[in-house]
């Protein structure tokens, strides 16, 4: 008894945190599971059976389903791409000691603590508003006719302004980073006579590589899920414009209110976040092993 004391008590401890988890994620995950394979629309409750797989074929097969992946795919890897190249550059740019840097840096980041619906709400009708717009007024100063950004580049649109809140995660992570570079090292390539652009390529961006991984990775995971900007702005279109899988998930659900289709978008969408969480978690550990 003594003996299976000691084993018992940290089983003990964990249980609240295991039945935690087992109600929030695989409890939910079942009942999707379970409606994904059945007909179930909220409008008919009581024409319910058991169809196999139509609701996954049915979710495929929507004329919408082709454009929403391929929108999917240009915000993630169009957002990946600024946030990483200008997080960088910020970063390099505001590393150096000046007066005020702690300020900068602080407004910098801030951006990223604002809500996705506060964020879009700022960017329809501050900036890209195509009457009194802050994008408006900049092209009429220059005597250019003013551009409707969300009717004539909903996804264009979308993409500027969750690159705006993820790009100060980005420079976050990069001036972490940078903090822990070897100063000495930089101060003798200085002297051996390597200019900047060498710096950059030799000493700068492999030092960067790590943290450049872990901010694809992260983004990736959370960006497949965008859907407050969308709805907030464009409402997924004109037409499929703008519609990614998550705002597609959402139109089958709670504007068809097919809760077995809208199930099985969400499996594929789960899916394929898996897909990806594989692929970048083998990334990040081949930069880890470097």
């Amino acid at each position: 008894m003594q003996s299976a004391a000691p084993r018992f008590i940290p089983r003990l401890l964990m249980a609240p945190a295991v039945t935690t988890l087992f109600l929030w994620m695989i409890v939910p995950l079942v009942m999707t599971i379970y409606f994904s394979v059945i007909r179930y629309n909220l409008m008919q409750p009581e024409n319910v059976g058991f169809i196999g797989l139509e609701n996954f074929e049915y979710f495929v097969t929507d004329p919408s389903f082709g454009t929403a992946v391929m929108n999917t795919l240009l915000l993630l890897g169009s957002v990946i791409l600024i946030t990483v190249l200008m997080g960088i550059a910020i970063a390099l740019l505001i590393d150096a000691p000046f007066p005020g840097r702690g300020l900068v840096r602080i407004l910098l980041i801030s951006p990223f603590f604002v809500m996705p619906t506060v964020n879009a709400l700022l960017w329809k009708h501050m900036m890209m508003n195509p009457i009194y717009g802050v994008l408006a007024q900049v092209w009429i100063f220059f005597g250019a006719t003013p551009v409707d950004w969300l009717t004539d580049w909903p996804l264009l649109s979308v993409i500027i302004m969750v690159a705006w809140q993820w790009l100060p995660f980005a420079t976050l992570i990069f001036i972490t980073a940078l903090q822990s570079m070897d100063r000495e090292q930089l101060e003798a390539a200085r002297m051996d006579g390597a200019n900047y652009g060498q710096q950059l390529r030799y000493l700068y961006i492999p030092h960067l590589g790590r943290s450049v991984a872990v901010v694809v990775m992260i983004e990736m995971i959370f960006l497949l899920s965008v859907f407050a900007e969308i709805y907030t702005t464009t409402g997924g279109g004109p037409g499929d414009a703008s519609t990614n899988v998550a705002f597609l998930i959402f139109k089958q659900a709670l504007l068809n209110f097919d809760a077995g289709v809208a199930s099985a978008g969400a499996l594929f969408a789960v899916l394929l976040a898996n897909i990806a969480a594989i692929f970048l978690i083998r990334l990040v550990g081949k930069n880890l092993d470097k």
